[in-house]
């Protein structure tokens, strides 16, 4: 394995000048640079990325903790990170938290003894507290899908409020006045705020909320056909179902199905998330678009813009929902 010595000899430099272009901390001459790196080449010779991170004091590597390692939601928001933080030779360290306090934290540990120069955080169960201490501390971090005041500007989310009023409005407009609606884990602040969206487009539309015509899921697709079951089970009536997420959704229509309904024309569904495969089912689905590769690109950003100084990137902390409409809402039946 070729070394830095050789390096230095076969580019006819010294060592304190081949470690200036590995480490790029002082500048040196393009045609020494092109001499140094096509001495690099010759002899096949890598850098030490642990001599590189004590030189300047940087590792080049950032922290990222979801809760699964699963599923086209975390998929789609790390890709968006990725993009961006390798466009500056950055790289993610990504571990799961499983939406349990302990592993989180043990996450968040972890990454820290890694030395990532600083963390994307999407997490569901550690406290505001703990986040807000973390602050404290002047650890780099930015929290996605997640808004806590003290700590604003560390957070990058979406209105999921507005999110859960656009989905069930577009139910009303259409002039279902029984709207189902299958939430997520209530524990999660993102099914509150989803929850409390859908009882503002009632309220407006003069409708009373009917706790029995609500079930709590889990976010995952079983739970949206467990919820119609459970719905049809008790006897309830309804024309048009809102659901916290697109998995849930598709959950729910399998179960309509299975009663001999048609969508939309006996039931309307409406989804949240817009993930890929929401446009493949039949009829397409009509959801709420969640721009999670963009929030991936902008917790991105704000890492490089705080931790490395390229203040050219914009920032924005809250991005806006909106509703894609496709085929599985229609007007109920008269």
């Amino acid at each position: 394995m070729a070394t830095i010595y050789q390096v230095s000899e076969l580019a006819g430099v010294s060592l304190a000048t081949v470690s200036r272009v590995i480490n790029g901390v002082t500048p040196v001459s393009e045609k020494t640079r092109e001499k140094v790196l096509e001495a690099m080449d010759k002899l096949n010779y890598r850098p030490n990325s642990i001599a590189q991170s004590l030189a300047s004091n940087k590792t080049d590597t950032i922290g990222y903790v979801v809760p699964e390692l699963h599923g086209s939601f975390f998929g789609s928001m790390m890709s968006g990170s990725d993009k961006v933080l390798r466009s500056s030779g950055k790289h993610m360290f990504i571990a799961p938290g499983h939406s349990n306090e302990k592993d989180e934290k043990e996450a968040i540990e972890i990454l820290i003894g890694r030395r990532c120069d600083a963390l994307i955080l999407h997490l569901e169960a550690i406290s505001d507290d703990y986040l807000i201490e973390l602050a404290k501390e002047n650890i780099p971090f930015v929290v996605v899908n997640r808004y806590i005041e003290a700590i604003s500007e560390h957070c990058i989310s979406m209105d999921n409020k507005l999110g859960g009023y656009l989905a069930t409005q577009a139910l009303v407009k259409q002039g279902h006045n029984q709207v189902a609606y299958i939430a997520g884990s209530l524990w999660k602040a993102d099914a509150r705020e989803r929850l409390e969206g859908h009882k503002q487009a009632l309220r407006e539309a003069g409708i009373d909320f009917d706790e029995t015509l609500m079930y709590e899921g889990d976010f995952q697709g079983h739970a949206g056909e467990e919820g119609i079951k459970a719905l049809f089970s008790q006897g309830k009536q309804f024309t048009a179902v809102a659901c916290a997420n697109d998995e849930m959704a598709s959950g729910a229509i399998n179960a309509i199905r299975e009663q001999d309904l048609l969508i939309p024309e006996d039931i309307s569904v409406v989804g949240f998330d817009n993930v890929e495969y929401s446009n493949y089912l039949t009829p397409k689905l009509t959801t709420i678009h969640y721009p999670m590769e963009d929030i991936g690109k902008m917790a991105a950003s704000w890492i490089l813009n705080k931790v490395y100084g390229n203040r050219t990137m914009e920032l924005t902390h809250i991005v806006l929902p909106k509703l894609i409409e496709r085929h599985s809402v229609a007007a109920p039946k008269v």
